[in-house]
C-alpha cells in the first residue's frame, strides 16, 4: 500500500479514536477511578477487539451476520446484557477513592482486559463499522486484499491502544487531584454506571 493512502487512514483513525464516544467516555471514568494502570489494561481490551473485528471482516463472517438478522440480533443482546451486568456492578460499588487503590487495582488488570476485549467483540456496531470503513483503503492494484486489511486493522488497533492509553495516563494524573475530595469516588462509580447503562441502551435501540 502506499504511503499516501496509509497516511490518509491514520490520519481519519486518529480523528475517530479520538472522537468522544461511550469508549472514551468508559475508559476516562475507569481511569479516574481506578488508576492509569487500569485504564491502561482496559485500553489495551478494547484495541484487541479490533484484531477480532478485523479478523471477520477479512474471512467474510461480519457480510454473513450483517445478512443474518437472527444472528446479529443474538449478538446485539448478548453485547447489551453483559453491559447492563457492569452497569449493574458499578451502581453498587459504595467504596471510596482511595489513592492506594492504584496498586490494589494491579491484580484485576488480566479481568479488566478482558472486559475491554468483550466490550469491543460484543458490539455489533464496531463490526459492521469496521465492514463498511476497511474495505475504503484498499486497493485492488496493490495485490492481496486480505493483507491489506489485515494490515489497515492491526494499525488501527496499535493507533487506538496509543490514544487510549495517553487518555488513561492523564485522567490517572487527574485521579491524584480528585481523591481528596470525599464522596468522589462513589460519584465516579455512578458515572462508571450511567455510561455502561447509555451504551447498552445504544445496542438496543
Amino acid at each position: 500500500m502506499n504511503t499516501a493512502t496509509l497516511s490518509y487512514f491514520l490520519l481519519t483513525s486518529a480523528l475517530l479514536t479520538l472522537a468522544p464516544g461511550p469508549d472514551v467516555m468508559y475508559l476516562l471514568a475507569k481511569s479516574l477511578s481506578d488508576g492509569a494502570k487500569s485504564g491502561v489494561a482496559l485500553a489495551g481490551g478494547l484495541s484487541s477487539g479490533v484484531v477480532f473485528h478485523t479478523g471477520l471482516v477479512i474471512f467474510g463472517v461480519a457480510a454473513l451476520i450483517q445478512s443474518s438478522p437472527a444472528a446479529l440480533s443474538a449478538l446485539k443482546y448478548g453485547g447489551a446484557v453483559y453491559l447492563l451486568y457492569l452497569a449493574w456492578g458499578a451502581f453498587r460499588d459504595k467504596s471510596e477513592l482511595r489513592i492506594g487503590s492504584t496498586d490494589d487495582a494491579s491484580k484485576n488488570l488480566l479481568s479488566l482486559y478482558r472486559r475491554g476485549v468483550l466490550m469491543n467483540v460484543l458490539n455489533p456496531k464496531v463490526l459492521l463499522f469496521f465492514l463498511a470503513f476497511l474495505p475504503q483503503f484498499v486497493s485492488t492494484e496493490d495485490g492481496n486484499a486480505g493483507k491489506q486489511i489485515a494490515l489497515l486493522g492491526f494499525l488501527f488497533a496499535v493507533q487506538a491502544f496509543l490514544i487510549f492509553s495517553a487518555v488513561a495516563v492523564c485522567a490517572g494524573r487527574l485521579r491524584r487531584i480528585l481523591f481528596r475530595k470525599k464522596g468522589i469516588g462513589r460519584a465516579l462509580n455512578i458515572a462508571q454506571g450511567v455510561v455502561l447503562l447509555g451504551i447498552a441502551l445504544l445496542l438496543l435501540f
